[in-house]
C-alpha cells in the first residue's frame, strides 16, 4: 500500500507532532508533506529526506507589523498551498497513492484527493483561532501601536478562512477526532460525524509496571511542575501567580513565544528550565508533587505522561482533561483564575495519592491500542 502523510507545520515538538511521529513509524516508507519545516527542531523525528515542503511556502522576510501579524499573513496562503498538492488523480490516471493519512489542526483536512486516493484525516481540532478562540486572538492582536490595523485585518481574514474551513470539511473520506471534545467541535462547526481515537503516550514511559526515570527529586525543595509550550492559551500565567502567592516552588519545562512575558511575572520560587528530553522529563515528573495542567486543551498528553510516572495532576475542569483524568488521579479546579488553581494546589497537598492508580489510568492510552484502532479505521476506509 502506497501511503502519503500530511501535517500542517513541522516547526516544533508538541502533541500533534508526536502523533505524526507515530504515523511516520507505522508507515516508514511514506513521504511526509508539510507547509513549513524546521529541520533543526524536527530533523531527528522527521529526516529531511522524507519531508516534502509545499512549493507554495510563503516567505515574508520583512514586515512593518509585529511578528504575530507576519504569522497571520502566512495563513491566507495556506489553503491554496494544501490544495496544490498532487494527491487527486486526473480522470483515468492511476493514483500516486492508495492512502493519504493527515493530521490536521487547521488546514490539511482541505487537501484534494477526490477519494482516489482515500483520505483519512486525524483531527487534532478545527482551527481554534477561527472558532472558539477567535475573539481572544483578535483582542491580543489589537494591542499596541498597530493594533487597530491588525484587528481589522484579522477580522476579515478569519471570516474568509472560516468559510473555506467549513466548505472543505467534507473532503476527507473519514474524520477521526482526537477526543470527544474535538468530536463535539467537528459536529458544531463542520456539521459532520466522526469517530474518536485517543492519542497515545509512548510505551517507553512504562517499564514492567514501575516508574521510569531516576528516583528522587532533581531539586531538594518539593516542587510543582509544568511541561508545556509557552504560549498564552496554555494559561501558565495562572500557575505562576498561584505559586507566587503561596510561595511554593514551580519548575516550568518548555519553550515558546510567551516565555519573556511569563518570566516578567514569575517570583523567586519559579524556575524556567527550557526544553528537556524525554529522559530529563521523566526525572522531573517523578520528583514533582504534582503536574499542573492549567489550560482547556483538546486532549493533553502531558497529564498522561505524569500519571505514567506515578505523579498526580492538578487540572482545569474542562476540555480533554475530563476524558483522561479521574478524581483518583487528579485534583480539579473550576474557575480559570489563580485563586481557584491555588485552592486546588492546597487540596492536592493534603491528599494521599496512589502511584499505582495513576499508572493504571495512563495505560488506558497505550500506543499499541492507538495503532490497532488506527489500522482498523484505515482498513474500513479502504474497504468502503
Amino acid at each position: 500500500m502506497k501511503v502519503a502523510l500530511v501535517h500542517e507545520l513541522l516547526t516544533m515538538k508538541g502533541g500533534a507532532e508526536r502523533v505524526m511521529r507515530i504515523f511516520a513509524q507505522m508507515f516508514p516508507d511514506a513521504p511526509i508533506y508539510t507547509l513549513l519545516y524546521d529541520e533543526k527542531k524536527l530533523g531527528d523525528w522527521f529526516p529531511k529526506e522524507r519531508v516534502r515542503v509545499s512549493s507554495a511556502q510563503p516567505h515574508f522576510p520583512f514586515s512593518m507589523f509585529h511578528f504575530s501579524l507576519n504569522h497571520h499573513l502566512h495563513l491566507k496562503k495556506f489553503p491554496a498551498a494544501v490544495e496544490a498538492w498532487p494527491f487527486g488523480s486526473a480522470q483515468g490516471d492511476t493514483p500516486q497513492y492508495d492512502l493519504v493519512l493527515s493530521s490536521s489542526s487547521a488546514f490539511v483536512h482541505g487537501i484534494i484527493t477526490n477519494s482516489a486516493p482515500r483520505h483519512v484525516c486525524y483531527v487534532q481540532s478545527p482551527a481554534r483561532y477561527l472558532w472558539d478562540r477567535t475573539h481572544d486572538v483578535q483582542a491580543r492582536a489589537g494591542k499596541g501601536f498597530f493594533g487597530r490595523a491588525r484587528r481589522w485585518y484579522l477580522s476579515r481574514l478569519f471570516h474568509r478562512l472560516r468559510v473555506w474551513d467549513c466548505e472543505t470539511s467534507d473532503r476527507p473520506d473519514t474524520l477521526i477526532a482526537a477526543s470527544k471534545e474535538v468530536q463535539r467541535r467537528i459536529e458544531l462547526y463542520w456539521r459532520h460525524e466522526s469517530n474518536v481515537i485517543y492519542p497515545p503516550i509512548d510505551d517507553g514511559w512504562f517499564a514492567d509496571g514501575e516508574v521510569v526515570g531516576t528516583p528522587g527529586r532533581v531539586d531538594p525543595t518539593p516542587y510543582y511542575l509544568i511541561v508545556s509550550q509557552l504560549v498564552d492559551y496554555k494559561r501558565i500565567d495562572l500557575a505562576i501567580r498561584a505559586c507566587n502567592e503561596r510561595k511554593v516552588s514551580l519548575i516550568i519545562a518548555g519553550e515558546g513565544s510567551a516565555r519573556r512575558s511569563l518570566e516578567a511575572i514569575a517570583g523567586p520560587s519559579v524556575q524556567f528550565v527550557g526544553y528537556k528530553t524525554d529522559e530529563e522529563l521523566r526525572e522531573l515528573y517523578v520528583g514533582a508533587k504534582a503536574t499542573i495542567f492549567a489550560g482547556e486543551e483538546d486532549f493533553g498528553l502531558v497529564p498522561l505522561e505524569s500519571l505514567a510516572c506515578g505523579t498526580p495532576v492538578v487540572a482545569f475542569r474542562g476540555g480533554g482533561a475530563l476524558e483522561t483524568l479521574t478524581p483518583e488521579t487528579a485534583e480539579f479546579f473550576d474557575e480559570p483564575t489563580a485563586q481557584s488553581l491555588g485552592e486546588a494546589l492546597g487540596k492536592a497537598t493534603t491528599r494521599t495519592w496512589d502511584a499505582a492508580a495513576c499508572r493504571a489510568q495512563a495505560k488506558n492510552f497505550s500506543r499499541s491500542r492507538f495503532e490497532e484502532q488506527m489500522r482498523a479505521a484505515i482498513s474500513a476506509t479502504l474497504a468502503a
